[in-house]
């Protein structure tokens, strides 16, 4: 592994913090935050909105789009958290490419806790119901991936605070 991380990759199915979270963990860094949503084409969420799950051909550039920001601010010795649903391995690998300098974070939670979120947000365009297809689609990262997984039933700051703790072998310096 890597000491010389410039990009983290705080992961999970939707409602599982990944803004929260990925904000927070960027605050404490120093780091800028990303939300990977803003890099859907506008086909992506209107399909979504709509209430129907993407495909995995709706996703590919999508997670290029990611991985290529991802190359650009590393390349210029930059440093970035960003939140990003990733829920396959095959997403990953994408957004990954083998970089030894990217890490990933997943936001691990029971549907019930992440429903439970879901039903309280307002003005997100990913409806409670896609939540199954979400959990259905979701392939935890493996030990190969060296993940820092964390339980999100715990309060922002314990969460953060978690990450820290698990990243900084691998953070070299670029912690506080």
């Amino acid at each position: 592994m890597a000491d010389n991380v410039c990009a983290i990759v705080v992961m999970g199915v939707a409602g599982s913090g990944k803004t929260t979270i990925g904000e927070k963990l960027a605050e404490r860094l120093g780091w800028p935050y990303e939300d990977a949503d803003k890099y859907h084409p506008k086909a992506n969420v209107e399909k979504m909105s709509a209430g129907r799950p993407l495909t995995d051909e709706d996703r590919w550039p999508w997670l290029q789009a990611i991985a290529d920001e991802i190359d650009r601010v590393c390349k210029q010795q930059g440093q970035l958290v960003i939140g990003c649903s990733a829920l396959k391995r095959a997403y990953r690998d994408v957004l990954v490419h083998g970089r030894d300098d990217v890490r990933i974070v997943y936001l691990d939670g029971t549907r019930e806790l992440i429903a439970r979120r879901l039903k309280a947000r307002k003005g997100h365009f990913m409806p409670p119901a896609l939540l199954d297809s979400q959990f259905g689609t979701l392939q935890p990262p493996g030990p190969d991936e060296h993940p820092v997984t964390v339980s999100i039933d715990a309060p922002v700051e314990t969460i953060v605070d978690d990450i820290m703790r698990k990243l900084r072998p691998d953070l070299d310096g670029k912690a506080p």
